[in-house]
Protein backbone atom coordinates (compact mmCIF):
# COMPACT_ATOMS: atom_id res chain seq x y z
CA UNK A 1 0.00 0.00 0.00
CA UNK A 2 2.87 2.55 0.99
CA UNK A 3 5.01 1.32 -1.80
CA UNK A 4 1.89 2.17 -4.67
CA UNK A 5 1.66 5.68 -2.52
CA UNK A 6 5.43 6.20 -3.29
CA UNK A 7 5.48 5.29 -6.88
CA UNK A 8 7.39 7.92 -9.04
CA UNK A 9 4.16 8.00 -11.16
CA UNK A 10 1.88 8.92 -8.43
CA UNK A 11 4.35 11.83 -7.17
CA UNK A 12 4.25 12.90 -10.79
CA UNK A 13 0.83 13.55 -11.15
CA UNK A 14 0.38 15.26 -7.47
CA UNK A 15 3.10 17.54 -8.64
CA UNK A 16 1.16 17.89 -11.62
CA UNK A 17 -1.80 18.91 -10.03
CA UNK A 18 -0.14 21.47 -8.08
CA UNK A 19 1.34 23.35 -10.62
CA UNK A 20 -2.30 23.37 -12.18
CA UNK A 21 -3.31 24.97 -9.24
CA UNK A 22 -0.95 27.28 -8.68
CA UNK A 23 -1.13 28.67 -12.14
CA UNK A 24 -4.84 28.73 -11.80
CA UNK A 25 -5.07 30.69 -8.52
CA UNK A 26 -2.59 32.95 -9.87
CA UNK A 27 -4.58 33.65 -12.80
CA UNK A 28 -7.83 34.50 -11.12
CA UNK A 29 -5.67 37.47 -8.62
CA UNK A 30 -3.96 38.63 -12.14
CA UNK A 31 -7.53 38.98 -14.05
CA UNK A 32 -9.45 40.71 -11.02
CA UNK A 33 -6.66 43.38 -10.92
CA UNK A 34 -6.76 43.88 -14.40
CA UNK A 35 -10.70 43.57 -14.25
CA UNK A 36 -10.36 45.87 -10.82
CA UNK A 37 -8.18 48.10 -11.80
CA UNK A 38 -6.11 47.02 -8.46
CA UNK A 39 -3.63 50.21 -7.85
CA UNK A 40 -5.13 52.83 -9.92
CA UNK A 41 -7.28 54.90 -8.04
CA UNK A 42 -8.87 57.82 -9.00
CA UNK A 43 -9.42 61.47 -6.41
CA UNK A 44 -12.89 62.37 -6.49
CA UNK A 45 -12.84 66.03 -7.68
CA UNK A 46 -14.62 68.72 -5.57
CA UNK A 47 -17.59 70.06 -7.81
CA UNK A 48 -19.13 71.14 -4.46
CA UNK A 49 -21.05 74.81 -5.52
CA UNK A 50 -20.86 74.26 -9.01
CA UNK A 51 -23.89 73.88 -11.55
CA UNK A 52 -24.71 70.70 -12.22
CA UNK A 53 -23.73 70.98 -16.03
CA UNK A 54 -19.90 71.62 -14.35
CA UNK A 55 -20.02 68.73 -12.32
CA UNK A 56 -21.33 66.69 -15.12
CA UNK A 57 -18.51 67.68 -17.61
CA UNK A 58 -15.77 67.02 -14.63
CA UNK A 59 -16.73 63.75 -13.71
CA UNK A 60 -16.85 62.73 -17.56
CA UNK A 61 -13.47 63.30 -17.74
CA UNK A 62 -11.80 61.80 -14.80
CA UNK A 63 -13.64 58.53 -15.52
CA UNK A 64 -16.28 58.67 -13.65
CA UNK A 65 -19.96 58.09 -13.62
CA UNK A 66 -22.80 60.08 -11.52
CA UNK A 67 -26.32 60.08 -10.32
CA UNK A 68 -28.03 63.23 -9.71
CA UNK A 69 -30.67 63.91 -7.09
CA UNK A 70 -32.88 66.96 -6.52
CA UNK A 71 -33.90 67.34 -2.59
CA UNK A 72 -36.14 70.40 -1.50
CA UNK A 73 -35.64 73.78 -3.32
CA UNK A 74 -33.63 75.77 -1.17
CA UNK A 75 -34.09 79.79 -2.17
CA UNK A 76 -30.82 80.77 -0.76
CA UNK A 77 -29.13 78.73 -3.54
CA UNK A 78 -29.05 79.14 -6.88
CA UNK A 79 -31.09 76.66 -9.18
CA UNK A 80 -29.35 73.57 -10.30
CA UNK A 81 -26.71 73.81 -7.87
CA UNK A 82 -24.20 71.33 -6.17
CA UNK A 83 -25.21 70.80 -2.53
CA UNK A 84 -23.26 68.07 -1.96
CA UNK A 85 -21.50 64.99 -3.25
CA UNK A 86 -20.92 61.68 -2.21
CA UNK A 87 -18.46 60.16 -1.83
CA UNK A 88 -17.00 63.03 -0.39
CA UNK A 89 -14.34 65.24 -2.50
CA UNK A 90 -10.97 63.99 -2.28
CA UNK A 91 -11.82 60.56 -1.76
CA UNK A 92 -9.75 57.74 -4.16
CA UNK A 93 -12.03 55.52 -5.93
CA UNK A 94 -11.91 53.18 -9.18
CA UNK A 95 -12.10 54.40 -12.38
CA UNK A 96 -15.91 54.35 -13.71
CA UNK A 97 -17.46 54.33 -10.25
CA UNK A 98 -20.87 56.71 -9.71
CA UNK A 99 -20.52 59.84 -7.60
CA UNK A 100 -24.19 60.70 -6.09
CA UNK A 101 -24.67 64.51 -6.51
CA UNK A 102 -27.30 66.26 -4.67
CA UNK A 103 -28.76 69.45 -6.70
CA UNK A 104 -30.76 72.54 -5.73
CA UNK A 105 -34.19 71.82 -8.10
CA UNK A 106 -35.23 74.66 -9.88
CA UNK A 107 -38.50 75.41 -7.96
CA UNK A 108 -40.31 73.81 -5.23
CA UNK A 109 -41.18 70.58 -6.15
CA UNK A 110 -45.10 69.72 -6.94
CA UNK A 111 -48.13 68.63 -4.34
CA UNK A 112 -51.16 67.19 -5.14
CA UNK A 113 -54.13 69.33 -4.91
CA UNK A 114 -56.05 68.14 -1.81
CA UNK A 115 -59.82 67.27 -2.48
CA UNK A 116 -61.36 69.75 -0.47
CA UNK A 117 -64.86 70.56 -2.20
CA UNK A 118 -68.17 70.57 -0.05
CA UNK A 119 -65.86 70.81 3.35
CA UNK A 120 -65.91 73.13 5.75
CA UNK A 121 -63.55 76.45 5.48
CA UNK A 122 -62.01 75.76 8.34
CA UNK A 123 -60.80 72.26 7.60
CA UNK A 124 -60.22 73.09 4.41
CA UNK A 125 -57.52 75.60 4.94
CA UNK A 126 -55.47 72.96 7.26
CA UNK A 127 -55.76 70.44 4.82
CA UNK A 128 -54.33 73.20 2.33
CA UNK A 129 -51.79 74.08 4.95
CA UNK A 130 -50.77 70.19 4.99
CA UNK A 131 -49.58 69.73 1.71
CA UNK A 132 -47.67 73.08 1.98
CA UNK A 133 -50.43 75.10 -0.39
CA UNK A 134 -50.93 78.35 1.12
CA UNK A 135 -55.05 80.11 1.05
CA UNK A 136 -55.42 83.47 -1.19
CA UNK A 137 -58.64 85.45 -1.84
CA UNK A 138 -61.99 84.08 0.12
CA UNK A 139 -65.07 84.41 -2.28
CA UNK A 140 -67.93 84.29 -1.34
CA UNK A 141 -71.11 83.55 -3.31
CA UNK A 142 -74.61 82.73 -2.48
CA UNK A 143 -75.20 78.84 -1.85
CA UNK A 144 -77.46 76.52 0.02
CA UNK A 145 -73.72 75.26 1.53
CA UNK A 146 -73.07 78.16 4.36
CA UNK A 147 -69.27 78.09 4.78
CA UNK A 148 -68.32 75.80 2.04
CA UNK A 149 -65.86 75.53 -0.43
CA UNK A 150 -67.89 75.34 -3.57
CA UNK A 151 -65.10 76.16 -6.48
CA UNK A 152 -60.90 76.18 -6.20
CA UNK A 153 -59.19 78.39 -8.25
CA UNK A 154 -55.67 79.09 -9.38
CA UNK A 155 -54.34 82.13 -11.52
CA UNK A 156 -57.92 82.76 -12.54
CA UNK A 157 -58.86 79.08 -13.24
CA UNK A 158 -61.16 76.73 -11.93
CA UNK A 159 -58.62 73.59 -10.71
CA UNK A 160 -59.98 69.93 -9.72
CA UNK A 161 -58.60 67.71 -6.44
CA UNK A 162 -55.33 65.86 -7.74
CA UNK A 163 -54.04 68.38 -9.92
CA UNK A 164 -50.61 68.70 -9.44
CA UNK A 165 -48.82 72.62 -8.28
CA UNK A 166 -45.63 73.51 -6.88
CA UNK A 167 -45.34 73.99 -2.98
CA UNK A 168 -46.29 77.42 -1.82
CA UNK A 169 -48.70 78.12 -4.81
CA UNK A 170 -51.32 80.24 -3.96
CA UNK A 171 -55.24 78.97 -4.14
CA UNK A 172 -58.15 81.09 -3.86
CA UNK A 173 -61.64 79.77 -2.38
CA UNK A 174 -65.07 80.14 -3.23
CA UNK A 175 -67.42 79.78 -0.01
CA UNK A 176 -71.00 79.80 0.14
CA UNK A 177 -72.70 82.15 2.13
CA UNK A 178 -76.32 80.38 2.88
CA UNK A 179 -78.96 80.45 0.53
CA UNK A 180 -81.06 84.01 -0.39
CA UNK A 181 -84.45 84.05 0.69
CA UNK A 182 -87.85 84.98 -1.26
CA UNK A 183 -86.66 84.48 -4.86
CA UNK A 184 -88.89 84.37 -7.78
CA UNK A 185 -89.51 80.67 -9.26
CA UNK A 186 -88.26 80.74 -12.70
CA UNK A 187 -91.23 79.59 -15.41
CA UNK A 188 -90.09 76.55 -16.95
CA UNK A 189 -93.37 75.42 -18.79
CA UNK A 190 -93.02 74.99 -22.26
CA UNK A 191 -89.62 74.21 -22.37
CA UNK A 192 -87.56 71.14 -22.55
CA UNK A 193 -87.16 69.26 -19.84
CA UNK A 194 -82.78 69.53 -20.11
CA UNK A 195 -82.98 73.45 -20.62
CA UNK A 196 -85.57 73.45 -17.30
CA UNK A 197 -82.70 71.57 -15.17
CA UNK A 198 -80.13 74.16 -15.86
CA UNK A 199 -81.96 77.09 -15.16
CA UNK A 200 -82.71 75.25 -11.85
CA UNK A 201 -79.04 74.55 -11.52
CA UNK A 202 -78.43 78.41 -12.44
CA UNK A 203 -81.54 79.72 -10.13
CA UNK A 204 -79.51 77.80 -7.11
CA UNK A 205 -82.65 75.61 -6.83
CA UNK A 206 -83.31 72.00 -6.00
CA UNK A 207 -84.29 69.46 -8.77
CA UNK A 208 -86.66 67.34 -7.79
CA UNK A 209 -89.75 64.78 -9.13
CA UNK A 210 -89.59 64.67 -12.93
CA UNK A 211 -92.82 62.61 -13.63
CA UNK A 212 -93.02 62.02 -17.64
CA UNK A 213 -96.53 61.28 -18.96
CA UNK A 214 -94.81 57.88 -21.19
CA UNK A 215 -92.82 56.87 -18.06
CA UNK A 216 -89.28 57.38 -19.97
CA UNK A 217 -86.87 59.81 -19.42
CA UNK A 218 -86.75 61.87 -22.52
CA UNK A 219 -84.55 64.83 -22.04
CA UNK A 220 -86.91 66.65 -24.69
CA UNK A 221 -90.23 66.18 -23.50
CA UNK A 222 -91.42 69.74 -22.85
CA UNK A 223 -92.39 71.07 -18.84
CA UNK A 224 -96.66 71.55 -18.96
CA UNK A 225 -96.56 71.70 -15.56
CA UNK A 226 -94.53 72.86 -12.44
CA UNK A 227 -94.84 73.12 -8.78
CA UNK A 228 -94.19 75.71 -7.04
CA UNK A 229 -96.13 77.66 -9.93
CA UNK A 230 -93.51 80.43 -12.02
CA UNK A 231 -93.28 83.68 -10.39
CA UNK A 232 -94.17 82.21 -6.25
CA UNK A 233 -91.65 83.59 -3.89
CA UNK A 234 -89.33 80.88 -2.32
CA UNK A 235 -85.84 80.00 -1.01
CA UNK A 236 -82.85 78.96 -2.18
CA UNK A 237 -82.75 75.24 -2.41
CA UNK A 238 -86.10 74.60 -2.45
CA UNK A 239 -87.10 71.51 -4.42
CA UNK A 240 -89.12 72.30 -8.15
CA UNK A 241 -90.88 69.26 -9.69
CA UNK A 242 -91.41 69.16 -12.99
CA UNK A 243 -94.20 66.91 -15.12
CA UNK A 244 -93.06 66.66 -19.13
CA UNK A 245 -94.68 65.08 -21.97
CA UNK A 246 -94.03 64.53 -25.97
CA UNK A 247 -97.90 67.04 -26.21
CA UNK A 248 -98.21 70.95 -25.59
CA UNK A 249 -99.45 72.51 -22.25
CA UNK A 250 -102.24 73.73 -24.37
CA UNK A 251 -103.03 70.39 -24.99
CA UNK A 252 -102.85 68.81 -21.23
CA UNK A 253 -105.46 71.44 -20.07
CA UNK A 254 -107.38 68.25 -18.42
CA UNK A 255 -104.44 67.21 -16.33
CA UNK A 256 -103.10 70.92 -15.26
CA UNK A 257 -106.90 71.01 -14.54
CA UNK A 258 -106.36 67.82 -12.40
CA UNK A 259 -102.93 69.20 -10.65
CA UNK A 260 -104.40 72.59 -10.13
CA UNK A 261 -107.02 70.70 -7.72
CA UNK A 262 -103.74 69.16 -5.87
CA UNK A 263 -101.25 71.71 -6.00
CA UNK A 264 -103.31 74.98 -6.28
CA UNK A 265 -106.14 74.69 -3.82
CA UNK A 266 -107.82 78.77 -3.64
CA UNK A 267 -108.73 79.80 -0.82
CA UNK A 268 -112.16 82.33 -1.30
CA UNK A 269 -110.78 85.41 0.10
CA UNK A 270 -114.07 87.83 -0.51
CA UNK A 271 -116.32 86.05 2.37
CA UNK A 272 -116.12 88.26 5.45
CA UNK A 273 -114.33 87.68 7.98
CA UNK A 274 -115.44 85.58 11.26
CA UNK A 275 -116.99 87.98 14.01
CA UNK A 276 -116.80 86.29 17.28
CA UNK A 277 -119.23 87.98 19.52
CA UNK A 278 -118.24 88.88 22.53
CA UNK A 279 -119.01 86.89 25.61
CA UNK A 280 -121.51 89.34 28.03
CA UNK A 281 -119.97 90.13 31.18
CA UNK A 282 -121.96 88.71 34.35
CA UNK A 283 -122.29 91.52 37.28
CA UNK A 284 -123.40 90.49 40.55
CA UNK A 285 -126.59 92.05 41.74
CA UNK A 286 -126.49 94.99 43.84
CA UNK A 287 -128.52 94.68 47.40
CA UNK A 288 -129.91 98.13 49.04
CA UNK A 289 -128.83 98.03 52.58
CA UNK A 290 -131.08 97.37 55.16
CA UNK A 291 -132.95 100.28 56.78
CA UNK A 292 -131.57 101.39 60.55
CA UNK A 293 -134.73 100.53 62.98
CA UNK A 294 -135.39 103.48 65.19
CA UNK A 295 -135.51 102.50 68.89
CA UNK A 296 -139.03 102.04 70.27
CA UNK A 297 -140.13 105.13 72.53
CA UNK A 298 -141.29 104.25 75.65
CA UNK A 299 -143.47 106.22 77.40
CA UNK A 300 -142.82 109.00 79.95
CA UNK A 301 -144.03 107.84 84.00
CA UNK A 302 -147.28 108.50 84.56
CA UNK A 303 -147.94 110.14 87.99
CA UNK A 304 -151.24 110.03 88.16
CA UNK A 305 -152.61 108.61 91.56
CA UNK A 306 -153.69 105.36 91.56
CA UNK A 307 -156.83 104.15 91.94
CA UNK A 308 -158.28 100.43 92.25
CA UNK A 309 -159.01 100.61 88.59
CA UNK A 310 -156.02 100.51 86.42
CA UNK A 311 -155.92 103.80 83.95
CA UNK A 312 -156.58 102.87 80.30
CA UNK A 313 -153.28 103.66 78.48
CA UNK A 314 -153.46 104.34 74.28
CA UNK A 315 -151.25 101.56 72.59
CA UNK A 316 -149.07 104.33 70.55
CA UNK A 317 -148.17 103.29 66.44
CA UNK A 318 -144.74 102.38 66.08
CA UNK A 319 -142.98 104.91 64.55
CA UNK A 320 -141.27 103.11 60.76
CA UNK A 321 -138.89 105.25 59.04
CA UNK A 322 -138.62 104.95 55.34
CA UNK A 323 -136.76 102.64 52.58
CA UNK A 324 -133.31 103.66 51.33
CA UNK A 325 -133.29 105.00 47.37
CA UNK A 326 -131.57 101.92 45.95
CA UNK A 327 -130.39 103.47 43.01
CA UNK A 328 -129.08 106.70 44.63
CA UNK A 329 -128.49 105.65 48.01
CA UNK A 330 -130.03 108.69 49.37
CA UNK A 331 -131.21 109.13 52.90
CA UNK A 332 -134.50 110.11 53.09
CA UNK A 333 -135.66 112.48 55.75
CA UNK A 334 -137.14 110.52 58.09
CA UNK A 335 -140.60 111.47 59.63
CA UNK A 336 -140.88 110.51 63.37
CA UNK A 337 -144.57 110.18 64.64
CA UNK A 338 -145.30 111.39 68.77
CA UNK A 339 -148.54 109.28 69.62
CA UNK A 340 -150.99 111.26 72.01
CA UNK A 341 -152.15 109.83 75.05
CA UNK A 342 -155.36 110.03 75.06
CA UNK A 343 -156.75 112.52 78.19
CA UNK A 344 -157.60 109.59 81.32
CA UNK A 345 -160.55 109.23 83.23
CA UNK A 346 -160.51 108.82 86.80
CA UNK A 347 -163.80 107.12 88.53
CA UNK A 348 -163.92 108.04 92.02
CA UNK A 349 -166.95 107.62 94.06
CA UNK A 350 -168.21 111.26 94.03
CA UNK A 351 -166.75 112.92 90.90
CA UNK A 352 -165.63 111.72 87.71
CA UNK A 353 -162.42 114.01 86.83
CA UNK A 354 -160.24 114.47 83.49
CA UNK A 355 -156.90 114.67 83.48
CA UNK A 356 -154.74 116.90 82.02
CA UNK A 357 -152.25 114.17 79.38
CA UNK A 358 -148.35 115.24 80.16
CA UNK A 359 -145.82 115.86 77.40
CA UNK A 360 -143.95 113.49 76.08
CA UNK A 361 -140.17 113.14 75.80
CA UNK A 362 -139.21 112.06 72.06
CA UNK A 363 -136.03 109.89 71.95
CA UNK A 364 -134.00 110.13 68.37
Amino acid sequence: MLKSLFHWKVLVNLLLAAAIFTGLVWLTFRWLEYHTNHGKEIPVPNVVNKSVHDAIKVLDDAGLEYEVDSGKFDPRYRPFQVLDIFPNAGARVKDGRTIMLKVNPRTWAKVTVPDILDKYKGLAFRRLDQVGLKVGDTIFEPSIQRDAVIRMMYNGSVIKPGAQLQRFSTIDLVIGSGPKRNISVPNLVGLTVAEAKAIVTNNLFELGLIEHEDGKSDETDIVYYQDPAGGDLRDQGMQIDLWASKKTPAQMGGKISYLNSIYRIKIDTTLPPVRYEEVPVYEEPRYAPEPKLEPKPEPAPSSAPKTSEPAATATPKPTVAAPKNPINNAKPTDTKTTPTKPAATVKTNTTTTTEKPKAKVVVD
